[in-house]
């Protein structure tokens, strides 16, 4: 019944402009609004085969004594699952009925331990992967996409960036080519090849979600909704212009599958980390010997700093580069070599990245004004466990300081001692408003609004001097930490 409908309507539109034709007066025909250009979905066929062939599978073995003689073994991809996910390899079921001397004490011998991927970094067979792909592997084997299979020598890792570099013996072979992660943009299309469950060469696509995400201390990750599963780790993330951009090294999952969230570390950094591994076998990382945390914005308010920025450092360690530079717990380090610190992560990053024995530039905010200083950046080692505080004799309680809720005394000459302090005050015991502030007894106060406080005394002169119609800053040390707090006087 509706097309005669339409036909009519026509009808009577073509009759009306002949009409008004016939009188002499011209009409425009209206035409519809111009349509948006809409672009279809890219085309990833040329990519595939122009990176596809530099992408490898990567396996690894390890010796073991102990074997499940009935075949009940799990095979290697559910091995890599519960390693990458659960932090444990798989439990291998025992038959209960197969002789104990049967199941053990056998002679090693080399067991699937896992499955990843990898790219092709040179022709003369430098493989980029995964730190966590070739993690206690006894033997790394790769596989290139033409069938051909090679034992790799494993170069050097780094578990801090979960970068690897493995060597096989092989000229002639098609290198990636590296792009600029500087022109990745969020939205841009993303195309991933790996070995899913070890299943070669499967191409994943999807769009970059978003850069910069923080969930690790030395890396700002690629965060993508390319589909990326347990094997997919070590291989490439490809831009549309076939260049290498990431390493898919971790996904967001609760299932242990892909949830639409995906990370990859971006490639100039992997490739800092490569260059280092080829060279020496290991990486030279700086560091300063600080605990740090991040300065909210309350807390950079009752300071006195414009925004919230920086990083608060909580802890110094004993004969660190920053104790012999006179870096204080409580100060906040807002530029390095320069370089603004946005938010705390971008302090390790950056000394993460400076050569060892490098005399570096830092600018420090102290107790409401700002410092230049000097550091002579340390090699990173293993972090050393803090030494706590030792328990010693507190001496008779001072006065309490009822507006910030707080029963306070001197510190003994032997606590100062223990805790590198020239002075401070130390918490007996909190009541409001200083317990909803988070402070503890056996905190020690540093300094009060900007201000040190070496002394009761000192304390209870600037308590009498507070807008209690104000929040204030607090900056408590705690064990080997320090932090700052913000307070609000009871009126």
């Amino acid at each position: 019944m509706a097309r005669p409908l339409v036909l009519k309507r026509s009808l009577s539109l073509g009759l009306l402009c002949a009409s008004l034709w016939a009188t002499g007066l011209q009409v425009a025909l209206v035409q519809p609004a111009a349509a948006q250009i809409v672009k279809g979905l890219p085309d990833f066929t040329e990519l595939v085969e122009q990176v596809g062939p530099s992408v490898v599978n990567i396996r690894t073995l390890e010796k073991t004594a102990v074997r499940d003689v009935q075949g009940n073994e799990p095979d290697a991809e559910m091995q890599e699952f519960f390693r990458r996910f659960f932090g444990v390899p798989m439990p291998i079921p025992n038959n209960p009925n197969t002789p104990r001397q049967q199941r053990r004490g056998q002679p090693e011998e080399a067991q699937p331990k896992g499955v990843g991927s990898g790219f092709i970094l040179s022709a003369d067979g430098f493989v980029m992967t995964n730190a966590h792909v070739v993690d206690g592997a006894d033997q790394v084997l790769v596989t290139l996409p033409d069938k051909r299979e090679f034992k790799a020598r494993i170069v050097g890792s780094d578990k801090r960036t979960d970068v690897a570099v493995v060597k096989i013996d092989a000229t002639g072979l098609p290198a990636v080519k590296i792009g600029d992660v500087n022109r990745l943009k969020v939205g841009e299309w993303v195309m991933a090849i790996g070995s899913p469950f070890g299943l070669d060469n499967s191409v994943t696509a999807g769009i970059v979600s978003a850069k910069q995400r923080d969930t690790g201390d030395y890396l700002p990750f690629i965060q993508t909704d390319v589909a990326i599963n347990p094997g997919n780790s070590g291989g490439p993330l490809i831009n549309m212009r076939g260049e290498v951009v990431g390493i898919n090294s971790q996904i967001y999952s609760r299932s242990g599958g892909f949830m639409g969230i995906s990370f990859a570390i971006p490639i100039d950094e992997a490739v800092r980390v490569s260059e280092q591994l080829r060279a020496t076998g290991k990486v030279q990382r700086g560091r300063l010997g600080v605990q740090i945390d991040q300065v909210n914005k309350e807390v950079a308010e009752s300071l006195g700093l414009s925004k919230a920025q920086g990083a608060l450092v909580r802890g110094v360690e004993q004969g660190s580069p920053a104790e012999k530079a006179s870096l204080e717990p409580g100060d906040i380090i807002l530029k390095f070599e320069g370089k603004a610190i946005e938010k705390s992560t971008d302090l390790p990053r950056m000394v993460g990245n400076t050569k060892p024995g490098t005399r570096s530039a830092i600018q420090v905010w102290r107790r409401g004004s700002v410092k230049d200083m000097y550091i002579t950046v340390g090699e990173f080692e293993a972090d050393k466990p803090l030494k706590k505080a030792a328990a010693t004799e507190k001496p008779q309680t001072g006065n309490v300081t009822k507006v910030l809720g707080l029963t306070v005394g001197e510190l003994t000459d032997a606590q100062k001692k223990e805790l590198k302090l020239r002075g401070g005050v130390r918490v007996d015991a909190v009541a409001e408003p200083a317990s909803r502030a988070g402070i503890q007894e056996g905190d020690v106060i540093l300094a009060l609004a900007n201000i040190e406080t070496l002394n009761v005394q000192t304390l209870e002169a600037l308590t009498a001097k507070l807008d209690r119609s104000k929040p204030v800053s607090l900056l408590i040390r705690r064990g080997e930490w320090a932090q700052y707090t913000v307070i609000r006087p009871a009126r």
